[in-house]
């Protein structure tokens, strides 16, 4: 609903403060969570899994199957809405409604970071759902229906942030297997933790020496590992994150991009009435492979 007693220019204004304000900073999550643009309101995504590795052919072909996921992701709706009155547009305060508006647009930035990092940080749980496999995201007891192996596996730890218990959540990573029952051999190049533990992250991905001894013992993960904080993760809690594959641990769905839905003014407030801006947009965030990320800690 756009109503023609709302000025243009203010149209023009709402939607450019807008626009560059959703274009204004790159945000951390983008590293943890991929984004999807959704069709439908509610989408299936089939997943078949990790490739089958190579046979000996010497005695005939073997057909080998994929394994099929399937997780069914849905949208929600969020909103934010803003006034400027009347009388403060014909003082020629329309500059008060772009920053008001550059406002909106960041925030709902800042709204998906915080959501991601959210989700996250609930892993262990199912408090925002649950992993494809009905297990929560950060679980011991992982299996693939149909997979290549029989042992359940294991993402979820209680470890206290240090370098010896990073490498100890590192080996256990590189232990992974795919549906078919091979090593995943994924890259974890990031470390994910709360403001809290800055200190000791920037130790284990920064220092060339084992910042936890005095015989300066060299830190193989100097270099190799980076790390980001976030305020919305619990304080002792912390991430080993496989960053830099083609597909995230964790799914932003995105149906309906941040846009100014609706203005309308209404004559009855003060100041000579408001007029109202509605940006609107939809979006959830889901986990997808629960490989591409371990818990140190909750």
């Amino acid at each position: 609903m756009i109503t023609g007693n709302v000025p243009g220019h203010l149209l023009v204004a709402a939607r450019t403060g807008f626009l560059s304000a959703l274009r204004a900073r790159p945000y951390d999550w983008q590293r943890v969570a991929m984004q999807m643009n959704m069709g439908a309101a509610s989408v299936d995504l089939v997943d078949l899994g990790a490739a089958p590795m190579p046979v000996n052919s010497s005695r005939g072909v073997t057909v080998q199957d994929f394994i099929e996921k399937r997780k069914t992701v849905t949208p929600t709706d969020w909103d934010i809405t803003t006034w400027i009155s009347y009388n403060a547009v014909k003082d020629d305060q329309t500059a008060a409604l772009e920053r008001r508006v550059r406002g909106a647009g960041s925030n709902f930035q800042k709204h998906i970071n915080k959501r991601v990092f959210q989700v996250l940080n609930a892993g262990d749980a199912q408090t925002y759902g649950a992993c494809y496999d009905g297990q929560d995201f950060f679980d011991s007891d992982h299996v693939d229906k149909g997979g290549h192996y029989q042992t359940a596996q294991d993402n979820e730890n209680t470890l206290t942030l240090s370098i010896d218990n990073f490498e100890t959540v590192w080996v256990a990573a590189q232990g992974t297997k795919d549906d078919q029952g091979e090593y995943t051999e994924y890259l974890y190049d990031l470390l994910v933790c709360h403001p809290t533990n800055a200190r000791v992250a920037a130790q284990i991905c920064n220092n060339p020496d084992a910042y936890d001894t005095g015989n300066r013992e060299m830190n193989p993960y100097s270099g190799k590992i980076g790390y980001i904080t976030s305020p919305h993760l619990d304080t002792n809690a912390w991430h080993l994150i496989a960053s830099g594959e083609e597909v995230k641990p964790l799914i932003l769905a995105m149906k309906e991009q941040p846009n100014l839905q609706a203005a309308w003014f209404d004559a009855d407030k003060p100041d000579g009435g408001r007029y109202y801006f509605k940006f609107y947009a939809r979006y959830e965030v889901h986990y997808g492979l629960w490989q591409l990320a371990y818990q140190g800690n909750t």
